[in-house]
């Protein structure tokens, strides 16, 4: 490990030192993507971290950071660590008047960073935290009060304290420790009280020497970080592990809305050419219903002769560790002839340079690893906590298992324990801990949970999981989310639900719940596009009461195909398959508070929100998935599509 980056200061530094003419930063202006070098990020980070100075920022002060990935969103930070003080990083997803104005309050931020698209709700709240002395808006504002400070007016305040204070400004980033705290960063708010991870310079930089022990990052390299830039696996994984390589990274250009956002990917994609991306199940799957519609749009042939060359690729890649070997060595002809014809088309629709991409943020189905393995852009799932700065384990190219989470990262000790702290062997179920420089220092003024979090120094991820004997970390789900028998049986449910996702195009969100009761039940979205493809094909019309009762039924197939004389007969035990099942009348949205900001089911919330039908599930009535309030709901998303 080097011991010589123990700080964030000390990484940028040293990147500097080594990489002063690579552009660090690409960002889109005035149509195109302009690159700004380490040299020239360090100026400007020197500049507006003095400038923060001269107004009285303090070593341990707190400033929060509300803005979408942008340059200045990584220069603020620097700036707000050379001066010794923490940075809060807040999503921009955030509700202002409960979520934001906690976070401000709760970490006691004197001042705030915040983008133009974020201003108005700083400006909601701020006359109710009486910490916050000063709002910097990256963007300029107009009139600005006494205690609003445009971005640009704190690079001339440093331009001057450079001139006439510069060796006081320089022994101040000199003299912040590894062990300072450099950002509070906050629980993505399941509970009404979400707290806030002390995360070190250590921590983190520990963390990307660990992560870079897995990935080898070449310094030509470039990535489009679209992930939200505040969320601990673009921050570590993207931002700082790039930052080590002297690699580049490029800010997603931004869109009048967020929809407007979210369709510049592709585009982005495209002018960037990026060589590695971070991405979380629900991109990915995003990523794999584009292609597909591509795909479906050149006709029936087209959509055969894609499907079969999957077959051959699923076939040759096995598992991925075993990809080519033994019998498979004789389909690398077959495979070649579809990778060439088919599969390298998709890949130049993503710049034609992707190597692999990174995923975490949730668990990611087999099903979509071997999707992406076959048209030759790996998705290595990776796992980590924010509480671990985030990088716990990953697969990597030279080490793929799919299903699994990956091999660990070096520097780190891992054990599998049971309810009594007692290490379990290879191949046992129980919780996962962690032990290394990359956890949490603890939780902000909050010291009982940090006891029951960090024990003896191990961190208590809360998360069930095994290690195979090739070392791959398993990963099974939170145990706060598990199914729970009439009998005191736990199983986790995240495996199901994503087979039943992932496996059928009909299913578009899926939960399941059992809370010691006598049979497990299951909430289900439906994918209406698909659903009416079929009734066509089975000659019923959508929206007609014999098309609504087959929509049904077409759903009951796709679970049956799990329970006994189906073909996924055995991939799961049949007791936690659901037994009844509800058509939800909405989708967990981020809106309606049922998915988080890296898009997980905040479960409490779901049963919360639906519990008159997980009433109705455990009724006799709902033992036939064709019943009328079932009826109801689809007809009400027929009547949407």
């Amino acid at each position: 490990m080097d011991a010589s980056i123990k700080t964030i200061i000390g990484l940028f530094e040293t990147s500097v030192a080594k990489f002063g003419d690579k552009v660090y930063l690409w960002e889109k202006k005035n149509g195109e993507y302009k690159g700004s070098t380490y040299k020239e990020v360090q100026e400007e980070v020197y500049r507006l971290s003095a400038g923060l100075v001269s107004i009285g920022l303090e070593p341990g002060d707190r400033a929060g950071l509300i803005a979408d990935g942008c340059n200045r969103w990584i220069i603020s930070e620097l700036a707000i660590l050379y001066a010794g003080a923490i940075n809060v990083p807040l999503s921009v997803k955030l509700e202002a008047a409960t979520e934001l104005r906690f976070r401000l309050a709760h970490s006691g931020s004197r001042f705030v960073f915040v983008s133009k698209g974020m201003a108005e709700k700083v400006e909601l709240i701020r006359s109710q935290l009486p910490d916050l002395e000063k709002v910097i808006y990256l963007d300029g504002k107009e009139n600005p009060g006494p205690n609003d400070l445009n971005y640009d007016w704190l690079l001339e305040q440093g331009d001057l304290y450079l001139q006439t204070d510069r060796d006081i400004f320089e022994a101040r980033f000199q003299s912040v420790g590894p062990h300072d705290v450099a950002n509070i960063s906050y629980t993505s708010g399941t509970t009404a009280d979400p707290k806030g991870i002390m995360l070190s310079h250590l921590n983190y930089t520990a963390n990307v020497i660990q992560a870079n022990t897995l990935m080898d990052i070449g310094s030509d390299w470039k990535t489009l970080a679209f992930l939200p830039w505040d969320h601990a696996f673009a921050h570590t994984a993207c931002l700082y592990c790039f930052m080590y390589r002297g690699a580049s990274v490029a800010s997603l250009e931004l869109g009048r809305t967020p929809l407007e956002t979210l369709k510049n990917i592709p585009k982005n994609i495209q002018e960037i050419k990026p060589d590695m991306m971070m991405s979380v199940p629900a991109i990915a799957k995003n990523f794999r219903k584009n292609i597909e519609a591509s795909i479906r749009k050149k006709g029936v042939m087209a959509e055969k002769l894609f499907n079969q060359g999957l077959k051959v690729a699923y076939a040759y890649n096995g598992y991925g560790y075993n990809r080519g070997k033994g019998w498979r060595a004789m389909l690398k002809p077959a495979y070649a002839f579809y990778d060439k014809m088919l599969f390298s088309k998709i890949r130049e629709g993503f710049g034609g340079n992707v190597k692999l991409f990174v995923g975490g943020g949730a668990l990611l189905d087999t099903e979509l690893q071997r999707f992406f393995y076959a048209i030759g852009m790996p998705m290595c799932q990776g796992y980590g906590l924010s509480e671990a700065s985030p990088v716990i384990s990953s697969n990597a190219l030279h080490a793929i298992k799919f299903g699994s989470s990956g091999k660990l990262v070096k520097y780190m000790s891992l054990k599998i324990i049971d309810a009594d702290g007692n290490e379990l062997p290879v191949g046992e179920k129980g919780e996962i801990v962690v032990k290394g420089d990359n956890v949490m220092l603890g939780y902000w003024n909050n010291p009982a949970a940090t006891a029951d979090t960090v024990r003896e120094g191990w961190l208590h991820t809360g998360d069930m999981g095994y290690m195979d004997k090739d070392g791959f970390l398993y990963v099974l789900g939170r145990f706060k989310s598990l199914l729970i028998g009439n009998d005191g049986e736990k199983y986790s449910p995240e495996g199901i639900e994503e087979a039943l996702i992932d496996q059928s195009p009909f299913i578009d969100q899926c939960m399941l719940y059992n809370n010691q009761n006598p049979y497990t039940v299951g909430m289900i979205v439906p994918n209406m596009g698909a659903i009416n493809r079929e009734l066509e094909k089975r000659g019923l019309q959508a929206g007609t009461e014999a098309g609504d009762t087959e929509s049904l039924r077409i759903i009951q197939q796709e679970i049956d195909a799990y329970k006994s004389g189906g073909k996924f007969e055995g991939e799961f035990p049949e007791r936690w398959l659901p037994t009844t099942v509800a058509i939800l009348p909405e989708a967990f949205t981020e809106q309606n508070h049922l998915l988080n900001s890296t898009m997980k089911m905040v479960r409490a919330k779901i049963t919360e929100y639906f519990n008159q039908e997980l009433e109705f599930l455990y009724t006799p009535e709902a033992k036939n998935i064709v019943n009328d309030r079932n009826l109801t709901a689809i007809r009400k998303w027929g009547q949407q599509e």
